[in-house]
């Protein structure tokens, strides 16, 4: 495993601008402000700290860019169909999001979710999390895989790639694989049908891997990076861990039940244990160096809060 320093790296990267989190701010301009705080409540994953003074200085900038980009595509389009004399078919625009485990993934994506449907042309907006293209337990299990879920190798990689070149050549309905962080594990025979979406966000731990002849990423129109410091990854994944020991490790028919017996000590050095064992590897030998790939990148503190926003130039 490659060493990573302990905090993200502030150096000048070639190709981006940098921004504090009050200069990007600035840059939100008459971007339409969609949520309240009870809708953002809703949207709170476990353990997120998001705020609405989050929401205003650091996800509404980002809306009112994704609104533009996505306009402009869809000119570029008009202007090819133009060229070609003919109306080319309409295709989602769509958005990838990568990160850490804990970094705050899923909360970011619902809220981006409903400020790009508070856009002015009101988009329909779906949200597509890779979990449902994790093979199997069972599958996983025989292939020896199972302590390496999350990993690229643990997902169906294949059929991912199906559903994002359909979902980009504009199919009129494709099935969306659902996943049980209860049962953790893939629902057989679930499905969500997306029907021609306008925008669609792909969040998940590897969206913006290569090493393939053809790669999720290159069906991307634009995408995002979290990141943060592996002690405070670190730190949020063991208070993650314990909020759901009191929880969902409680419910019935919990794959990780036999956690919720467990005291403070115990649960916070099993979280460590997982954490140094998977999640720390995954995100130095697979995540991490995908970040510079992406066209943003938002730096988090030790608060959970963005702090700086690299956008690439482009």
């Amino acid at each position: 495993m490659r060493p990573l320093p302990d905090t993200p790296d502030d150096r000048p990267r070639s190709g981006f601008l940098r921004f504090a989190r009050s200069a990007w701010s600035r840059l939100k301009g008459d971007a339409p402000l969609s949520l309240d705080e009870g809708e953002l409540e809703q949207l709170r994953g476990l353990g997120s700290v998001i705020s609405m003074e989050d929401v205003v200085e650091v996800y509404l900038p980002i809306s009112r860019l994704l609104c533009l980009r996505a306009a402009a595509t869809r000119r570029l389009r008009a202007t090819t169909g133009a060229f070609l004399g003919r109306e080319l078919p309409g295709a989602p625009y769509l958005i990838g999001l990568a990160g850490s485990v804990a970094v705050g993934k899923s909360t970011t994506a619902r809220v981006l979710q409903a400020l790009i449907a508070g856009w002015p042309e009101r988009p329909a907006v779906e949200l597509v999390t890779t979990d449902g293209f994790l093979m199997p337990n069972a599958a996983l299990e025989a292939r020896g895989l199972l302590g390496r879920k999350g990993f690229p190798e643990s997902y169906d990689r294949a059929a991912l790639l199906r559903f994002v070149a359909a979902l980009k050549a504009g199919a009129d309905a494709l099935c969306c694989p659902q996943y049980s962080h209860l049962s953790y594990d893939v629902l057989p025979g679930r499905g969500r049908i997306l029907r021609r979406p306008d925008v669609v966000i792909i969040e998940g731990l590897n969206v913006l891997q290569t090493g393939t002849r053809q790669c999720v990423s290159d069906y991307f129109d634009f995408s995002i990076y979290l990141d943060a410091s592996i002690p405070h990854l670190r730190s949020w994944y063991v208070e993650r861990f314990l909020a759901l020991r009191d929880t969902a490790f409680r419910e019935p028919g919990s794959y990780f039940r036999r956690y919720a017996a467990l005291d403070d000590a115990e649960a916070r050095r099993r979280a460590l244990d997982i954490w140094g064992a998977t999640n720390e590897v995954n995100l130095v030998e697979n995540i991490l160096p995908t970040r510079d790939r992406a066209g943003l990148i938002l730096e988090k503190g030790a608060d959970h809060r963005v702090h700086t926003v690299w956008l690439r130039q482009r």
